[in-house]
């Protein structure tokens, strides 16, 4: 019978990366176009619109420590990624490591949930798309109907311009479960505004289709598009930083930089760890770097170059934002669509309200551009070891892309995105990103105590220390998240476990080569 337990050589996983014929694909990334990959995917949602929820509803003005707290983790997450992708250079993320280092069956569980990852991240970063645009439509007097701009069954109501700007809200159609609040406290009767309930998210459908166009043709025309995105965002953040940073307050804090805890994970130090277990999901642009390891023209240098530089600097970005938007505005009005937009707007900036919301939206699309090329990808390693079918690993013969299932994916994300609530989708891609973190940690060190003679071109520090803290860290953080998070990555679990089990596993290239009871060719 097959083997559930073989192991991929990392002899043969380096042979497999340095193939270039027609079935393989292109080697056109350069260190610096990966470094930029890699901000392209964590500067984005997590900067332009979840900093605003995860502020208003856990951290406070202590969101920055949030960050920190996300990036400590990525740093011990990010060194052992930085050593696997150098060792095992090829496409498949932590599916890859984990098939070199714990066997077939721990890499098809990876490999499933690195498909739930990006496939919601994909969804949570376009519904964050279509409420940037429908906001910058709105100031240039365009309303898309209101109807089509939220997921199925959502409250939305119209708050008058005037009343906007008073109390720094969004303005044209808003959530009516975000503002009802601020409203009541107000004294505003706000009972004779427009309200509509949403039918479907088309902006949202738009994005993901015109993404997904662009990842068939190539991705060479897609890097260079994405580096174009990373500098007008990482531009405008910059900006957004050296001019709040003078006008920051203790007056927006209301109290404490840390409020105290009104109830569990809703302010104090377990509001802030929730919070970074919000947000953490913008920080898988290190991750995503990891999957185009075979589309690197030297992934041996560059990987790790790419994996680590743009942690670092997006990390630095994120907790000066963080700071500045809490501190010119109070945080409890932050939980809208835009909050860089509000915290603009309380700086009485309005000049920079524009430019910010289209550098919001060039931002978010280029994450979905990098969470869109990396999930097909792991669908391609896959069907290439067998546990998928052999249609789902068929490569253009023009373009050399994965086209079959990046426009499988590109289909499901545009369903998703139309349906799903954002706060679910978030934090699905954050419990998701954390489980493959955990994973990878852990094989490196295993892979340093069974194969310790492999040339690794990158090692991480102190790997005795690094390796665990990347496990531990990870699950604090997983066990943060809410009880029905877990319940649907099990789910997603379950069903991942019966198509392995009732057909991976009977087609697996290297399971069926060495069955259970036979000795693998050693690495």
């Amino acid at each position: 019978m097959a083997n559930p337990w073989v192991r991929k050589s990392i002899a043969g996983l380096k042979a497999e990366a340095a193939e270039s014929n027609e079935h393989s694909l292109k080697r056109t990334l350069t260190a610096t176009n990966l470094v930029m990959l890699g901000i392209g995917a964590v500067i984005g949602a997590g900067f332009f619109v979840l900093t605003g929820h995860a502020a208003a509803e856990n951290a406070g003005p202590a969101i920055s420590l949030s960050f920190v707290l996300g990036g400590i983790v990525c740093a011990f997450a990010g060194l052992c990624y930085a050593e696997m992708a150098s060792t095992v250079p090829i496409a498949g993320s932590a599916y890859t490591y984990a098939y070199a280092t714990m066997g077939e069956f721990v890499a098809w569980l990876i490999g499933w949930d690195l498909i739930l990852e990006y496939m919601v991240g994909a969804t949570t970063v376009a519904i964050g798309w279509s409420g940037y645009v429908t906001s910058v439509l709105h100031d240039w007097g365009i309303n898309i109907p209101a109807q089509f701009t939220q997921s199925p069954h959502t409250r939305l109501i119209e708050i008058p311009n005037t009343i906007a700007e008073k109390l720094h809200m969004r303005h044209g159609w808003s959530i009516l479960g975000s503002v009802d609040k601020l409203l009541t406290k107000n004294q505003i009767d706000f009972s004779t505004f427009p309200q509509v309930t949403a039918i479907l998210n088309v902006p949202a459908m738009i994005i993901v289709a015109l993404v997904t166009a662009l990842l068939v043709v190539g991705i060479q025309e897609s890097a260079k598009v994405n580096n174009v995105i990373v500098a007008i965002k990482v531009t405008i953040v910059v900006l957004f930083i050296l001019i709040g940073l003078p006008m920051v307050t203790s007056d927006n804090w209301g109290g404490k930089f840390i409020p105290e805890s009104t109830e569990w994970f809703q302010y104090g130090w377990s509001g802030i760890f929730r919070g970074a277990g919000l947000v953490f999901f913008a920080y898988i642009g290190f991750d995503a770097v990891s999957t185009a390891a075979q589309e690197a023209k030297n992934p041996q240098r560059d990987m790790p170059i790419g994996i680590i530089g743009s942690l670092v600097i997006c990390t630095i970005l994120y907790c000066l934002a963080g700071f500045v938007m809490t501190g010119v505005v109070n945080y409890k009005q932050l939980n809208v669509p835009d909050p860089v937009a509000v915290a603009i707007d309380a700086m009485n900036k309005r000049w920079l309200s524009g430019p910010v919301k289209l550098g919001a939206i060039a931002g978010l699309s280029s994450v979905i551009l990098v969470m869109l090329l990396s999930q097909p990808r792991i669908f391609y390693s896959m069907s290439r070891d067998g546990l998928l079918p052999k249609a789902v690993s068929k490569i253009h013969p023009r373009f050399r892309t994965p086209w079959i299932t990046t426009i499988i994916t590109g289909v499901i994300v545009m369903i998703a995105s139309a349906t799903i609530p954002i706060s679910i989708a978030g934090e699905l891609t954050s419990i998701g990103t954390l489980f493959a973190f955990a994973v990878v940690s852990a094989g490196v060190l295993y892979l340093r105590i069974t194969q310790p003679d492999v040339e690794r071109p990158f090692k991480a520090p102190f790997i005795w220390f690094t390796g665990p803290m990347g496990v531990i860290t990870s699950l604090i953080l997983m066990a943060t998240l809410p009880r029905d998070t877990w319940i649907r990555l099990v789910v997603w679990m379950i069903i991942g476990l019966l198509i392995y089990f009732l057909y991976g596993m009977h087609h697996s290239v290297l399971g069926n080569k060495y069955p259970a009871g036979s000795t693998p060719a050693r690495p």
